[in-house]
């Protein structure tokens, strides 16, 4: 196929077009979701589309949706990805992945005409969770119908708000979320930058993606007794935050010895009563263990919750922890993943192959869709700060990537 042509002047003014919405000292931006920085990027790219010829479509949660009508009808092939960030985040977090989907498709349009299938750029409204910690995906969750009527009430921001509330300040009906699902989407293609550091480690600018991780997060208690810390000897101890430290130590090393791409963190710990002089009575502490292979996966939470078991045990500590988030990988399509490295090799980008150790909207579309994703580089692995950054070359690389395989799909 013919290569396709992509601006790169026009590629690095999206970017910094949308940045501007929420913008936080030199690089940052902070654009939760429903925020009028957020209702500022949603018209910003709606109008991009509208001006591009693409029908422009609103849906029940916020999601902004540029269609582009194929002449053979048939369920659409659709790419995004959100536009909402971290607080204190980024320009390229998700909006990238909305933009290169606009500009995939305008490019289309304009070097190639009408498709035979309809294609769609999606802005999904929320992905991040930094407004309501417990969002878990809104905006693809509404689309593939995993929003449950509660969720409306239980899905609380961090200043104390329902996610109710904000839909309706801004105009939004709750009554209607169940209106924003879609059956008819065929392929769902999520650009987005690595996050990590590999593809620079590699030296590649693009990478095909063939698993999203798997992730689960433990929130964790262990209760011990509080004593003095030099005159109770160790062997009778109770020592709460003797325990923390082996199972801390015993997970992180059991995802090392793994090896890539298993990683586990503990990102949080709460010792009480916190104290040079006095052994901890109680550690409240947090869990991430993640995988992209289901039968690992598994491995890997089950070598978890037996180490803190024994260790719990062991030490005569009450144990007990809450499952907070519990993804399943999702794999791509393979039949995606071996077309987008044809493409790529037909446009001239060197690709690698890899899983993603994030999670993404991809994930949960991955349930209505076949599904695969294009990471773009991130310098130095940089993500949710405002150091990300990825060079305007590797964007254009990754947006010619994505829209290749959406002319091999689409047309």
């Amino acid at each position: 196929m013919p290569e396709i042509r992509i601006d790169a002047d026009f590629v690095e003014r999206c970017v910094m077009e949308l940045a501007a919405f929420g913008a936080a000292g030199e690089t940052g931006v902070s654009r939760t979701v429903y925020s009028p920085e957020w209702i500022g990027a949603s018209r910003c790219f709606s109008s991009w589309c509208s001006e591009a010829g693409l029908a422009v479509h609103h849906d029940a949660v916020g999601n902004v949706w540029g269609r582009l009508e194929g002449s053979h009808g048939g369920k659409s092939i659709v790419s995004g990805s959100h536009i909402d960030s971290q607080i204190n985040g980024g320009r390229y977090d998700g909006a990238l992945g909305a933009i290169s989907a606009f500009i995939a498709i305008k490019a289309l349009k304009e070097q190639f005409g009408q498709p035979r299938r309809t294609l769609e750029a999606v802005a999904f409204c929320e992905e991040e969770s930094s407004r309501f910690p417990n969002a878990n995906f809104w905006g693809s969750r509404a689309i593939t119908g995993r929003i449950k009527r509660e969720d409306l009430e239980t899905v609380r921001a961090f200043s104390g708000e329902t996610i109710r509330e904000a839909m309706y300040e801004i105009g939004l009906d709750p009554s209607r979320v169940a209106d924003a699902r879609r059956d008819d989407i065929d392929t769902f293609i999520e650009l987005h930058i690595e996050q990590g550091p590999i593809l620079e480690q590699a030296d590649f600018p693009v990478a095909i993606v063939d698993a999203i991780t798997g992730i689960r997060h433990y929130h964790v208690t262990i209760r011990g007794t509080a004593n003095h810390a030099g005159a109770f000897p160790m062997d009778i101890r109770k020592d709460a935050m003797a325990g923390f430290a082996e199972i801390a130590s015993g997970v992180v090393d059991t995802a090392h010895r793994m090896g890539r791409p298993a990683v586990t963190t503990i990102g949080r710990a709460l010792i009480s009563p916190n104290f040079p002089g006095i052994i901890p009575s109680k550690v409240e502490f947090t869990v991430d263990a993640r995988h992209p292979d289901p039968s690992e996966r598994g491995k890997l939470y089950k070598i978890h919750e037996s180490l803190m078991q024994e260790v719990a045990s062991r030490r005569g500590l009450d144990l007990e922890w809450r499952v907070m988030i519990d993804h399943e990988p999702a794999l791509s399509d393979p039949d995606l993943v071996d077309m987008f490295r044809m493409t790529a090799a037909e446009q001239d980008v060197p690709v690698l192959t890899m899983a993603s150790g994030a999670a993404h909207d991809a994930q949960q579309m991955a349930s209505i869709a076949k599904m695969a994703m294009i990471f773009v580089r991130s310098k130095d692995g940089r993500s949710h700060t405002p150091e990300e950054f990825s060079s305007v070359s590797d964007m254009v690389s990754g947006i010619k990537v994505l829209a290749a395989g959406l002319h091999r799909l689409a047309y």
